[in-house]
């Protein structure tokens, strides 16, 4: 099974301005996150991976097949959910959604059928016959989903799906999202300014940074790690802990005044510890897993230079 995306060396210009640079890796989580500050070239990638823009060198590959020559194909395996409202104001929904799937390339009986399933999916079936210049703004994100999964995608482009939504709209737009993740065979890759978004729905994090690749999270394996980084404050004598810690074959640091930071191996978990404590009769005070955040990883990857385009 061919990865889902791949780079490869892969090169946009617009103008006389490079915006990406020669980016290369592979992905292949079910929900991949795009990060990175305005400016960076989310959108232009995105829009390349779509066929938009086309590469001044290199290429990229979606499920095996590659963008400058299989665009075709690659019309019916895609769909593209965008930022900015790209509808036909006197048109009803229900005619909008229909006519983007044949365009997608399903027959028109099909397409009508599956706008029909699109619409009651999103929750927007007794309005779908509504004129889309009479939605809320709310409603206008939903027909938009609706439009994108239509026609049966295999890789969903999903670009700041929650802009401008009031927070219960925004719970029931990420609920739909992670459900499409989780019960339909469709790979997800979604851009959003809302870390919370991502760190939500997603398994592995692209984020760029001036055209350039700054960072790559696997947030699945990050979140498993964190559970396993502890740090502790106990109140007893301290080289006895430290020593009971250190049989148990868990690299730690003693920071003095009974402060320790460690890694549990294999098989040693939280309640070990408290085992052992009980046994030395040492009190701990406080424990926390380690947290790495979203936030603290994307920090990081704006601090550093740029990795030159490699996942």
């Amino acid at each position: 099974m061919p990865p889902v995306i791949e780079l490869d060396n892969l090169e946009v210009r617009l103008g006389a301005r490079t915006i990406l640079k020669k980016l290369n890796g592979s992905l292949s989580g079910r929900a991949i996150g795009l990060l990175g500050p305005n400016g960076a070239g989310k959108s232009t990638l995105i829009n390349t991976l779509l066929g938009f823009f086309a590469p001044l060198s290199g290429t990229a590959r979606i499920f095996g097949k590659d963008i400058r020559t299989d665009a075709r194909a690659l019309r019916r395996l895609i769909g593209y959910m965008p930022e900015n409202d790209s509808f036909i104001a006197d048109m009803t929904a229900v005619r909008f959604v229909r006519m983007m799937a044949e365009l997608s390339g399903l027959p028109p009986d099909e397409a009508l059928e599956r706008t029909h399933e699109a619409f009651y999916y999103v929750g927007l079936g007794e309005a779908r016959y509504r004129n889309l210049g009479t939605y809320s703004l709310g409603m206008k994100q939903m027909a938009k989903l609706a439009q994108a999964i239509a026609h049966g995608p295999k890789l969903l482009f999903l670009d700041e799906p929650t802009n401008g939504l009031d927070p219960a709209a925004r719970v029931r737009m990420i609920k739909l999202i992670r459900e499409i993740r989780e019960t339909r065979d469709i790979h997800l890759m979604i851009s959003s300014h809302l870390l919370r978004d991502v760190e939500e729905c997603c398994e592995e994090v692209l984020i760029l940074k001036d055209g350039q690749i700054a960072a790559y999270c696997d947030l699945e394996k990050e979140r498993r790690s964190n559970l396993n980084f502890i740090e502790l404050e106990t109140m007893g004598i301290e080289s006895v802990f430290a020593n009971a810690i250190e049989r148990l074959g868990c690299d730690f640091a003693d920071l003095g005044q009974g402060r320790f930071k460690m890694v549990l191996t294999d098989g040693v978990t939280v309640s070990d510890l408290y085992r052992l404590a009980a046994e030395k009769d040492v009190q701990i005070r406080r424990l926390n897993h380690r947290h790495d955040s979203l936030e603290h990883i994307f920090l990081k990857a704006m601090e550093a230079p740029a990795n030159h385009g490699s996942v």
